[in-house]
């Protein structure tokens, strides 16, 4: 399947991020600890994550930070920036997984020492935390409140996944885009991503949607037209307004969970 890469109605040239990020040299300083969603870390174990890190890399958008079938060695904190999980199968079909947004930590989807069987992509520039897989052990080792965190974040991926798994089984295509539109904007916004006119960034097109939803890209075009011009949400020069939260909520069938604060590796 050919997918396009202009963007359209639903990605502008506004939500790619500049590649001008500067490190962050010490954890202590990272810019997520300081928003209030991530739980707080001791001393102790944030100097034990700033051992732990390797380093930084920016990737531009559209490009891959692990690829399919490579055995990358390491672990990664989305620190700026979107991107996405992805399988492809022989045909050239896509099944998007998940999105990623900062703070999120990418790599425990895959058997340690193993090659991926997934890849991940840049929807945005966007700049990564890296950490060495094989140091993973001192952290189970040394870190017993680090090592929940994982345990943590590893079965909220898993509910997301599953989440995906429910849209793309028993929800109509209105249902589906509801549900994602909504996930989105509540994660951009719990990381301090909503700006004063209450909007969020949005560098996802059409054809990640229909990749991510089951759908064709056609269905996911006269969808999104149809429920835009109902007034549920909007997407100009990148970015996302949700105009009918509450009915947003009723055609999705979303159910909210309570909130928690969040690990931060």
């Amino acid at each position: 399947m050919n997918r396009p890469t202009s963007n359209d109605m639903s990605a502008a040239a506004g939500a790619k991020e500049t590649a001008d990020f500067e490190e962050v040299p010490f954890c202590a300083d990272c810019p997520l600890r300081k928003i209030g969603t991530f739980s707080p870390n001791s001393a102790e174990e944030v100097a034990f994550i700033q051992s732990f890190k390797r380093g930084e890399v920016t990737v531009k958008a559209g490009d891959l930070l692990v690829r399919e079938g490579v055995n990358s060695g390491e672990f990664y904190t989305l620190l700026r920036g979107w991107a996405f999980r992805y399988r492809t199968l022989s045909n050239g079909n896509r099944q998007i997984l998940n999105f990623l947004l900062p703070g999120d930590f990418i790599g425990l989807q895959e058997k340690l020492g193993a090659h991926s069987s997934n890849g991940v992509e840049a929807l945005s520039d966007a700049r990564f935390c890296r950490f060495p897989a094989d140091r993973l052990w001192d952290l189970y080792r040394n870190h017993p409140s680090l090592s929940y965190d994982i345990t943590w974040i590893a079965a909220h991926e898993e509910l997301i996944v599953d989440e995906n798994l429910v849209s793309v089984g028993q929800r109509t295509a209105a249902q589906r885009i509801a549900m994602l539109m909504i996930h989105l904007f509540k994660r951009a916004e719990s990381v301090a991503l909503k700006d004063a006119s209450g909007s969020v960034p949005f560098p996802v097109n059409q054809q990640h949607m229909a990749d991510a939803l089951g759908l064709s890209l056609v269905h996911t075009n006269k969808t999104l037209g149809a429920l835009t011009r109902l007034g549920y949400f909007k997407v100009k020069d990148g970015r996302l307004t949700i105009g009918k939260l509450d009915s947003l909520h009723a055609l999705a069938d979303y159910f909210t969970l309570p909130l928690r604060g969040r690990p931060l590796i």
